[in-house]
């Protein structure tokens, strides 16, 4: 009996495809619109992730207010207009650091790894992480709102509206400053801890709670400097009086300075890792 050998055949190489070139600055923008839906859904599917938005602004604005209220302004109505506007701006800030830990914690997992094979702007899947945290913010400036009004708060409505566009923008602009750190830190509990580190003394040591004439003269001082101090003020004469003035202006210059600094340093470290 003969064995016929059959030389197996081996199949067309398939062509590769030419290299698509430098992404536009359009398809970047869709990009970063679909990593931001992308970011949505993951609320959607993990509803935990809001619940430091959903929580902490009805915890903060009941305790802070029934139990200093009397003490501070001597009662709960005359510290409304102190305490709302204070818990709006110390929840969104505050709110602002999950976007470095989450960063952190899509690298660890290798999540970013994965996106480094698909045929995107490699920058997408950082701004499109900050883009969906602004949802975050609006949630959080909404729930405050909404609680001060329930407890017998009654604002400039024009300037509640300009109040809350001002602390999503400054809050946008410090995610940076966590992002930075999401990027180049070894874990995600670091950056938790530098956050708290840092966003602790400047939302407590802060008119955001208690008149500034209250404190010592050289807390005064950094109260002063302190950034945070004039988003508070700024938000405080726009949700009462509906006035816009100068510290409007420190707070958006302030924001721009941020984003001038960090962006670049973020941008930076993170396309070396991407």
């Amino acid at each position: 009996m003969t064995t016929t050998l059959i030389e197996p055949t081996t199949a067309p190489a398939r062509p590769v495809p030419p290299p698509t070139g430098r992404i536009g600055l359009r398809r970047t923008v869709d990009n970063t619109l679909t990593m931001a839906y992308r970011g949505l859904l993951k609320i959607k599917h993990n509803p935990e992730q809001l619940f430091d938005v959903v929580i902490q602004p009805v915890i903060f604005t009941l305790m802070f207010t029934y139990i200093f209220g009397g003490a501070i302004s001597g009662d709960v109505q005359s510290y409304l207009p102190v305490i709302i506007p204070g818990i709006l701006v110390q929840t969104v800030v505050m709110t602002s650091v999950v976007t470095g830990v989450q960063l952190k914690e899509d690298m660890e997992k290798g999540v970013f790894d994965r996106f480094k094979s698909l045929p995107i702007a490699r920058i997408s899947a950082l701004s499109g992480a900050l883009t969906a945290d602004m949802v975050r913010y609006g949630i959080a400036s909404v729930l405050t709102v909404v609680m001060g009004l329930l407890i017998g708060y009654r604002p400039n409505a024009a300037g509640v509206a300009a109040a809350v566009l001002l602390v999503v923008v400054c809050s946008f602009a410090t995610s940076w400053i966590w992002a930075f750190f999401g990027v180049i830190a070894n874990k995600a509990s670091a950056v938790q801890g530098y956050s708290m580190l840092v966003m602790f003394p400047l939302t407590f040591a802060s008119p955001a709670f208690v008149p500034k004439e209250t404190m010592p003269g050289w807390l005064q001082a950094f109260i002063d400097v302190n950034p945070v101090s004039h988003l508070v003020w700024a938000c405080r004469e726009l949700m009462n009086t509906g006035h816009i003035g100068m510290h409007v202006v420190w707070s958006l210059v302030g924001a721009a300075v941020i984003v001038a600094i960090f962006a670049p340093l973020t941008v930076r470290s993170y396309m070396r890792r991407a």
